[in-house]
């Protein structure tokens, strides 16, 4: 007992250690830019869904946010020790290329029910070139553990070259926190169009947070409306 309790006072003590550096080296090698963090709900479980340009994203969005962030990462990418070392300290879980992951479902489902905070992309892959239609697992999980939801647009970091300039990105990097939401109460299985509508729902949230030219396949929505 006294070893878990030891164990998890260090993760907390290099997340917070982790952060603190990440936001001394953005603020220093990058022009780094965090907008509307007074909108961050500051208690309850929070779902945390953002644009997907390069590998310095999750840091990016950690970095930005006033509370705890745990991320799902490729299973791949922990078979490099060095990652695989920093993952487990940040409390990063692993997932399947793909998303279709039962397990790593249920890791989300109970970091949410004890009022944790979860970041996904819900593009599962990069898309530097603009927004792409995502799977429909975020808005799946959404509805079973009934979280707030969060959107964040990223700007800059596809420019962001690998890992080893994560923490010194030398370029411009906006991150824009949108306004809290929920997704509606559905009783039952819900459809695969159900779950289509409500995951444009969440990405709409998402682009209006971006310029026009990261909105991707979302981008004609925009146009319409302002035509």
């Amino acid at each position: 007992m006294g070893g878990l309790i030891v164990g998890k006072v260090n993760v907390t003590i290099l997340y917070i250690l982790g952060m603190r550096l990440a936001r001394l080296c953005f603020a220093i090698f990058g022009r780094w830019e965090v907008v509307g963090r007074e909108a961050v709900p500051p208690r309850g479980r929070l779902l945390v869904v953002a644009n997907h340009l390069s590998n310095a994203d999750p840091p990016v969005v950690a970095a930005a946010m006033p509370r705890r962030v745990s991320f799902l990462a490729h299973r791949g990418l922990f078979k490099n020790r060095l990652l695989a070392l920093a993952f487990k300290a940040w409390g990063v879980h692993p997932v399947d290329r793909g998303g279709n992951d039962p397990s790593a479902a249920r890791w989300v489902m109970k970091v949410l029910e004890q009022d944790g905070v979860v970041g996904l992309f819900p593009e599962a892959t990069r898309s530097p070139n603009g927004l792409r239609k995502p799977l429909y697992g975020v808005a799946y999980l959404a509805i079973k553990t009934q979280a707030t939801i969060l959107p964040i647009g990223i700007t800059g970091t596809e420019r962001v070259p690998g890992y080893w300039r994560i923490l010194f990105p030398f370029h411009r990097i906006r991150v824009h926190i949108g306004s809290p939401f929920s997704l509606p109460v559905i009783e039952g299985k819900p459809s695969r169009e159900v779950l289509q509508s409500l995951t444009d729902m969440i990405m709409m949230r998402i682009a209006e947070l971006l310029p026009d030219e990261y909105r991707g396949v979302y981008r004609n929505a925009f146009s319409s409306t302002t035509s």
